[in-house]
């Protein structure tokens, strides 16, 4: 096929149809046309593009991995441009490109895109469109990704810290009603048994002093061993069930309450009287212990609700950051308690509140907060504080870990770098975390040595007066 045949291929693509034959012409001859069947690679991920692409015929397509399983995040059909591009800051693809079906591509080398720029200006603004809209089709799908990460995270902590009050529950409510009977046959018996005023006056105070809240220090497991033990023998030594010492042992009863039981009580009335007590005494631990698992999976879901932003609204608000740091630390529990990590949170007080979109800002605490229990050792600490310093909040999040190597210092930003393992990490939370702050005019950086690592995040107080409502992003990345 000579040249004026594929100028003439090339204004039939309609995307070419208002750019000058001149130009065209141009194109075809510093370029060449190749054909290749379906499923050959012709770009591989982090292998430098050299060519732009107009797709004569065919179908190309990214998929990439990045730890929500393999998806596709572009593609090129006919009459396409793709590939690399004047102006544009990406040097290599986010994933390997591959022919989806037989297609003809021609190719222009970027070495000749400087003469390019100057020959054919219809073409070169054509190809700044594509860029832009390349840049917002990458940029929503790695946001995308990196939510439901986050996500991943919060779900995976969350049914770790649901896990044990839910069982709780669950354990608790089987006693209870396993107990239920038992304390009624308990009170008919004793019903049936006690007549004086007197013995019931005396059962009633002490059956209340075994219901009371435990006072005092908590003791060891040693010290309420020993305690155990003591109402044993003292239940021995009357001649009543020493099964009942576990139950009197985790009450606020004492020896000297069960004396003066028994200096109004004595034989079946005291061993009715006691199993009244006791079971009373179990039923109402297992009605607390019910109670305080349901606060616990209540607290954590008011967590995730606050923490996620549920039931409000998507777009810049004024934000509480002592709140958002301490929902993201209570999210974080399971992981800080596998890893033995004490987190200090220091939150100036009067802290005023950050203009920014609360969710968005939640998920750069989760990233920063996340990466920071990945690197620290095992008993590690992590050292979160948040002050004002002049019209901006600055949150200080430092770990103690290894530090970061100098050689990658400059890399810590790029998209889908990353020092993880394959599959544990994507390498966007920290582009994407700078990408979020940036949208509402805040910044972050950090510096590192080993033993230290600090992140720092600057966040405008309130909302300026001078900015609009609907702020663009205000760093578009170039693909």
């Amino acid at each position: 096929m000579n040249d004026s045949d594929l100028v003439d291929r090339m204004i039939s693509l309609p995307a070419f149809a208002q750019i000058p034959r001149e130009e065209l012409q141009w194109l075809i001859s510093h370029g060449r046309l190749d054909e290749n069947e379906a499923g050959t690679t012709i770009a591989s991920k982090g292998k430098r593009l050299e060519d732009l692409w107009i797709i004569f015929s065919g179908h190309i397509a990214i998929r990439v991995d990045r730890g929500t399983g393999p998806h596709r995040v572009m593609e090129w059909r006919t009459g396409d441009v793709g590939g690399i591009l004047p102006y544009s800051r990406m040097s290599s693809p986010p994933g390997d490109a591959y022919l989806e079906e037989k297609s003809e591509i021609f190719l222009i080398h970027e070495k000749h895109f400087p003469e390019m720029i100057r020959q054919c200006p219809v073409f070169t603004a054509h190809t700044v469109h594509v860029m832009v809209d390349r840049a917002r089709t990458f940029n929503t799908s790695e946001l995308q990704d990196e939510k439901m990460i986050s996500l991943g995270k919060l779900a995976a902590g969350l049914a770790h810290e649901l896990n044990n009050p839910a069982s709780a529950t669950v354990r608790s409510a089987k006693l209870l009603l396993e107990g239920l009977p038992k304390a009624d046959s308990a009170a008919r018996a004793l019903g049936a048994t006690v007549s004086s005023g007197d013995a019931m006056q005396a059962i009633e105070r002490t059956r209340s002093a075994c219901l009371a809240t435990p006072t005092g220090n908590i003791l060891s497991p040693v010290e309420q061993a020993d305690r155990e033990d003591a109402f044993a023998d003292w239940l021995t030594l009357h001649k009543l069930d020493p099964a009942y010492a576990a139950s009197l042992a985790e009450s606020n009863i004492t020896i000297e309450v069960l004396e003066t039981l028994a200096a109004k009580t004595s034989g079946k009335i005291l061993d009715a009287a006691l199993h009244w007590i006791v079971m009373g005494c179990t039923t109402y631990s297992l009605a607390v212990d019910i109670e305080r698992a349901a606060e616990r999976i209540y607290e954590l879901v008011g967590a995730v609700k606050r923490f996620t932003y549920m039931d409000r609204l998507a777009g810049p608000d004024s934000v509480d950051i002592e709140a958002g740091l301490r929902d993201t630390i209570r999210v974080m529990a399971s992981k800080t308690k596998e890893k033995g990590a004490a987190i200090t949170l220091d939150i100036a007080p009067g802290l005023p509140h950050a203009y920014a979109n609360g969710g968005a800002l939640n998920q750069v605490w989760l990233n920063l907060i996340d990466n920071a229990l990945d690197a620290i050792p095992v008993s590690g600490s992590i050292e979160i504080s948040a002050r004002q310093e002049l019209d901006w909040i600055v949150v200080r999040i430092v770990d103690n870990g290894p530090g970061i190597p100098p050689e990658i210092m400059p890399r810590i930003f790029d998209p889908f770098f990353t020092t993880k393992p394959p599959g544990q990490g994507t390498g966007l939370g920290l582009d994407i975390a700078r990408r979020l702050l940036r949208r509402y005019h805040g910044d972050i950086s950090f510096n590192s040595r080993p033993g230290r690592t600090e992140f720092l995040v600057r966040l405008l107080i309130e909302k300026p007066a001078a900015l609009p409502d609907n702020l663009p992003p205000a760093d578009q990345a170039k693909k």
